[in-house]
């Protein structure tokens, strides 16, 4: 595979994390009508974040925990792999300083004293607690990085998100996603709509329903993203990016569809913005979309090394 390939897909899906999310916080928790109340002639750039006492606590163009947490993994990357007490230690590290946005399930998780020690277990006792109901989508938003790893994705992909979220529909979310994204990047495929059911199967037949939704639905507002109860529900948000990937003409197509339907939109478009980078490269995303994200310039220095470690270079040229 040559390497320049290779860069343009891999910046394309960590940028794509960045744009989604950051993006999304400007119809986070709305209701698709707030959505057109707010912002009558759509969201389209992070100028026009409105300013109320949720969003006020970001700068505009800033991403929230999806991305803080994407970049704890990223971080615990070593030797071909992501080192899990590492990875659980960032996690601790990052909930021990000033997080912002982070979701109930996740807090819960970390409060535990001894997670760093025992992670799948503290993520196991919660769910149990939670009469094994808890589904949440904080796993699934910050597993983009695991499918650029070169090997052992569905793996690596069931063991991280398994240090917080332990129920089979987070864990399948999460090697769905990851699993399309490592072969978007690293076999320039596309996993079809059999394949992604068969990974299903293997977690929990309950995602199939939601798969089906994404790939029969010719509307994202087909999906219900806002629906009151459940817009956290992990299997919604792989539903809205499995929409993005299937039936998206263009990243700012996809960006732009999943951003306008409310509900946990910075999580829905992490993952599907960063499925669809992955798809269509760095080079198709509109710059403004780049250069006015928050923190940009150390947003670019981070991901770049993280790309060169993963192509064992000293360099990378853009």
């Amino acid at each position: 595979m040559d390497t320049e390939f290779l860069k343009d897909k891999m910046l394309g899906c960590l940028y794509g994390q960045a744009i989604g999310d950051a993006l999304g916080l400007g119809s986070e928790f709305m209701s698709k009508d707030e959505v057109k109340k707010n912002y009558p002639n759509g969201l389209k750039n992070y100028d026009q974040i409105i300013q109320d006492d949720h969003r006020r606590r970001w700068a505009k163009g800033a991403w929230t925990d999806d991305t803080d947490m994407m970049l704890c993994i990223l971080n615990g990357y070593d030797n071909e792999s992501f080192n899990l007490h590492r990875v659980a230690s960032n996690f601790k590290d990052w909930f021990n300083g000033t997080p912002m946005g982070i979701g109930s399930h996740t807090y819960k998780v970390l409060c535990m004293a001894d997670y760093v020690e025992q992670p799948e277990m503290c993520s196991k006792l919660w769910w149990e607690l939670s009469r094994q109901q808890s589904a949440a989508n904080g796993a699934l938003m910050r597993t983009s990085v695991v499918g650029l790893a070169k090997t052992n994705i569905e793996a690596q992909a069931e063991a991280i998100c398994k240090l917080t979220h332990y129920d089979s529909r987070c864990v399948g979310s999460c090697v769905i996603a990851s699993s399309i994204i490592h072969n978007l990047v690293w076999h320039d495929r596309q996993l079809s709509y059999d394949e992604i059911k068969n990974i299903a199967l293997r977690y929990d037949e309950r995602i199939l329903e939601w798969v089906d939704a994404a790939y029969n639905s010719s509307e994202i507002s087909m999906l219900d993203l806002d629906e009151t109860y459940s817009i956290g529900y992990t299997l919604r948000t792989l539903s809205a990016a499995l929409w993005c990937y299937w039936h998206s003409t263009s990243f700012e197509n996809g960006l732009l569809s999943v951003v306008n339907e409310g509900g946990d939109a910075d999580t829905n478009g992490a993952i599907a913005c960063a499925i669809l980078g992955a798809r269509f490269g760095y080079s198709s995303l509109p710059s403004h979309y780049i250069n006015n994200l928050y923190k940009q310039t150390e947003y670019h220095q981070i991901i770049t090394s993280f790309v060169n470690l993963i192509l064992n270079e000293k360099e990378l040229i853009m």
